[in-house]
């Protein structure tokens, strides 16, 4: 039997049985650990074995709060922490939050969103609005904590902070912290990471799918490094002689290397290679509808185009399709958050071409204003769209491109463009024709740069672990037994909560400005305006008159950008009157439609009545938007 041949009857074995064998850990001897395998349930989702919850838990500090039941942000919170905080905010402020679910995630979980709004001021859907969602990638669990602080700021300035609360009584802001909660369980609540979604997906094509995860070998809840002791010459990294800790790794001079260095595992399916099939391997970030790419493999003449990620087709997650739902039943929502991590920047688009290409003229000068601003604001280093400026990020930075290389990652001499297909940003302009964002938060580690050199080194970085944060965030390299490669040593960087994610001592700072961000993206909302409504008379004819009102934008984004214009998502705006008894209309219609409305622009409506002697009553003149929300106005007749 070949081996494709053993690994297929393996997975049958596993999927009838329900069964399968995980590397887990039992301590040995003081300072060193042996493993031992022990058989773990699983479960079938679909017809096949789902590789995700079936993992043992991780007891980690860093998601466990320092008061049960109250919020804080010196730890990351769990789904079922923030569903218990969504619903108190909606008990609490039964006039501002409505709260609901708009769908199931792929393990069944619901995704639930809130409303923020004063309902006595009018309907959420009557207003110009903002959608902000976090945690659509299951380890870029920052961005949900960014979602979360920007509500509770909001919630709890209403009533104290004149700016929040006309905010709330006039827009509509909708807040999913957690697009992705299969995802964001699986990483906060065990030792095991993805990209995505936790849907089974066969990352090594080799028929089996999820068989090859991560373990965590020496059981602290983190898949870290391992590193093994080798001949002089037959390693490919070497201690980093500028730390005399010994701590820190680097690639090795050819011929030069004295060390293995790999991650914590061990090859599950004996196919000589480490952790390939991990849990999932779809990215919801991938599956959006506007320029959507099949998978590779997919493309059948060999010469196209396609997107690893993707999904089986446009919006086949449960998890994009709800957002993507939402959005199309809520055409009033004119700014989009969608959160990642870790660059640090301000990511819009296009992902397949650059701005000037692809972004009429007077939307592009919009995302270009808040990319500066947001830039202040954030103090970000980088803002820009996804195919031009993120491929060409830090092409002058030393620090970036030393780690780009030290990861194997080549970096163009020349800046050149880097497609991505089925990105939200796409989906966002070019779909949905909104200012759609999706800011990466974070810096992987780079926080102080000691020598003021320009560039933050991973001595730099190990220096302000050990001296700011006790050490914990970097663990030191400990002796343990791999089942295949003998004695080795187990340490490194934490991969959630340095690399990926900031350590739970300086997350709120980050947190925090990237939410004040997204605040003045709302305030930048188009609000539609009733300037002045007055009845005039026509000469020479005692019983006709005109209703003469004028209308503005408070706001400072138009009522639609040019986009949203061309590919008709949004209405004209229009005015329209409404007469009392006695009054008609002559020659012109009660609805008007005007266009859109550019900040501070005024337009003037006219309408000829007639009305016969002795009426009196009031007239109502009226503007609609779809973006820009409703506003009226009382017109005295007679």
């Amino acid at each position: 039997m070949d081996k494709r041949a053993r690994k297929m009857t393996v997975l049958a074995i596993l999927a009838a049985a329900g069964l399968v064998a995980l590397t887990a850990q039992e301590p040995g001897p003081r300072g060193r650990e042996s493993f031992e395998p022990r058989p773990t349930k699983a479960y079938i989702v679909g017809g096949v074995r789902h590789g995700a919850s079936h993992f043992p838990r991780a007891d980690t500090p860093f998601i466990k709060a320092r008061t049960p039941g109250e919020m804080d942000f010196l730890h990351y919170h769990t789904y079922d922490e923030v569903v218990a905080f969504l619903k108190k905010w909606a008990a609490d402020y039964p006039q501002l939050v409505d709260l609901y679910s708009v769908g199931k995630s792929f393990e069944g979980r619901d995704i639930w969103q809130i409303t923020i709004t004063n309902k006595s001021t009018g309907r959420d859907t009557d207003k110009p609005a903002m959608f902000i969602e976090g945690n659509r990638h299951s380890g870029e669990v920052t961005a949900a904590e960014s979602a979360l602080w920007f509500a509770g700021y909001i919630l709890g300035g209403y009533g104290k902070d004149a700016a929040l609360t006309e905010l709330v009584d006039t827009k509509a802001i909708y807040v999913r912290v957690k697009n992705n909660p299969d995802g964001s369980e699986l990483y906060l609540n065990t030792a095991q990471s993805n990209r995505s979604t936790v849907r089974p997906y066969d990352d090594d094509r080799d028929g089996l799918l999820d068989e090859d995860p991560p373990e965590d070998l020496d059981g602290d809840g983190f898949i870290l490094q391992v590193r093994k002791k080798v001949e002089p010459g037959k390693g490919s990294m070497t201690v980093d002689p500028a730390d005399p800790s010994g701590r820190l790794m680097k690639r090795a001079e050819a011929g030069k290397g004295d060390y293995a260095l790999s991650a914590e595992g061990i090859d599950n399916d004996g196919d000589g290679r480490v952790n390939e099939d991990g849990i999932g391997g779809l990215d919801l970030h991938r599956n959006y509808p506007e320029n959507w790419r099949p998978m590779p493999g997919r493309d059948l003449t060999g010469r196209g185009w396609t997107q690893g990620g993707a999904g089986e087709y446009p919006l086949s997650e449960p998890e994009t399709r709800a957002v993507f739902t939402f959005l199309l039943e809520h055409p009033n929502v004119s700014v989009v958050q969608t959160m990642d991590t870790t660059v640090p920047m301000l990511l819009h688009g296009p992902s397949t071409s650059r701005m000037s290409e692809s972004m009429f003229p007077e939307d592009m000068k919009i995302f270009q204003y808040f990319d500066e601003q947001g830039k202040k604001i954030t103090g970000y280093p980088y803002a820009g769209d996804t195919y031009w400026d993120y491929a060409n990020m830090g092409r002058d930075d030393r620090d970036t491109r030393a780690r780009a290389a030290e990861m194997g990652f080549e970096v163009p001499s020349e800046p050149q463009g880097r497609p991505l297909f089925g990105h939200s940003p796409d989906f966002g302009y070019l779909y949905y024709g909104a200012v759609w964002y999706g800011d990466e938060l974070w810096n992987g580690g780079r926080v102080k740069d000691y020598d003021g050199d320009g560039r933050v080194t991973d001595l730099e970085s190990l220096r302000f672990i050990d001296e700011e944060l006790g050490g914990r965030y970097f663990k030191p390299w400990t002796k343990a037994s791999h089942p295949t490669l003998g004695e080795v040593e187990i340490g490194g960087f934490n991969p959630k909560f340095w690399r990926q994610n900031p350590p739970v001592e300086i997350l709120e700072e980050w947190i925090k400005k990237e939410a004040l961000f997204n605040l003045f993206l709302a305030r930048s909302l188009p609000q539609v305006k009733v300037v002045s409504a007055e009845v005039k008379p026509v000469r020479k004819e005692t019983d006709t008159f005109e209703i003469v009102a004028v209308f503005t934008n408070e706001g400072f984004l138009p009522t639609a950008l040019k986009m949203a214009d061309r590919v008709k998502i949004v209405r004209p705006d229009a005015a329209s009157v409404r007469l009392p008894a006695g009054a008609e209309l002559v020659g012109v219609r009660a609805r008007q439609d005007i266009g859109y409305i550019r900040q501070n622009e005024r337009k003037e409506v006219r309408w000829k009545i007639k009305v016969k002697p002795g009426t009196k009553g009031e007239a109502e003149v009226a503007i609609q938007s779809t973006r820009g929300g409703l506003a009226k106005a009382p017109v005295k007749i007679g």
